[in-house]
């Protein structure tokens, strides 16, 4: 929907997030509402961490707000103010969109990890009976440790600094699935299929790496989730190393897809 066509009944939907400018959903969105002729819009909103409650206060209020998306830092604080969480995103305790029901109330789930499996999938990469290295546990690494599990990968090392939510969140994927061998240790020398890169660390040219992909072996598969810029100093260094990689374009494609399916559309 190009500006001037915005009139009294366009329906209104947002992102969430701090920081916000290197958020892909609103190109996607607007594109898909341009191209089928819908009379709506997805706009950024940019709201610090100490003012999502004021800012729910009112979002919440607009009855042409007709869905929110939510990244960091805010999957886990909106969860709690929904009055409807779906089955993920009770059991990771954060939620990356809600919609407003025909009642009025607030829904939400996390669509962070299925969005990350099919991603991978839609690039011939299938985990299941993989094992995997997840590092970063906040609502999208707890979603996407929560898929993975689901797709059948034999065994997932979580790493977090907050050792508490990662022991916590091991145990309850573990007694949930326990085909899988979910752990916080890791073996010495121990080889897996994919490492993930699911902290914040790319986002700024002058964070260090999370890890080093010249110590994996070349044929681990080094995933990272941020999306700008794509190309991440730690795919970078991976594609130096000669290891294969995986953007956060992959992921973020697979969410929105699923998003929007969420709010009640299909996304090419």
């Amino acid at each position: 929907m190009r500006p001037e066509q915005l009139d009294g009944s366009t329906q209104l939907y947002g992102i969430v997030g701090d920081p916000i400018a290197a958020v892909r959903s609103p190109e996607v969105f607007n594109a898909m509402f341009l191209q089928r002729g819908i009379n709506a819009v997805l706009v950024p909103m940019h709201v610090g961490e100490e003012d999502i409650l004021s800012a729910w206060a009112g979002l919440s209020t607009l009855r042409n707000l007709r869905g929110l998306v939510i990244t960091m830092p805010h999957k886990v604080r909106l969860a709690a103010f929904l009055d409807e969480v779906g089955a993920a995103g009770q059991l990771v305790g954060a939620v990356n969109a809600a919609r407003r029901e025909p009642d009025g109330r607030w829904s939400g789930d996390m669509f962070d990890g299925v969005g990350f499996v099919d991603g991978l999938r839609d690039q011939g990469h299938d985990p299941s009976g993989w094992r995997v290295r997840l590092l970063g546990l906040g609502g999208a690494g707890a979603a996407i440790a929560l898929a993975l599990a689901q797709a059948g990968v034999a065994r997932l090392l979580l790493h977090d600094p907050d050792t508490t939510k990662r022991d916590m969140l091991c145990r309850q994927l573990q007694a949930a699935f326990p085909a899988a061998r979910i752990t916080t240790e890791t073996a010495p020398g121990e080889a897996v299929d994919a490492v993930v890169n699911a902290t914040p660390l790319g986002m700024k040219s002058t964070d260090p790496l999370p890890f080093d992909p010249a110590e994996l072996p070349r044929e681990t598969l080094i995933v990272d989730v941020i999306t700008k810029p794509e190309i991440t100093p730690l795919l970078q260094r991976a594609i130096d190393t000669g290891h294969r990689t995986h953007s956060g374009k992959h992921m973020h494609l697979g969410q929105a897809r699923r998003v929007a399916q969420f709010f009640g559309y299909e996304l090419d």
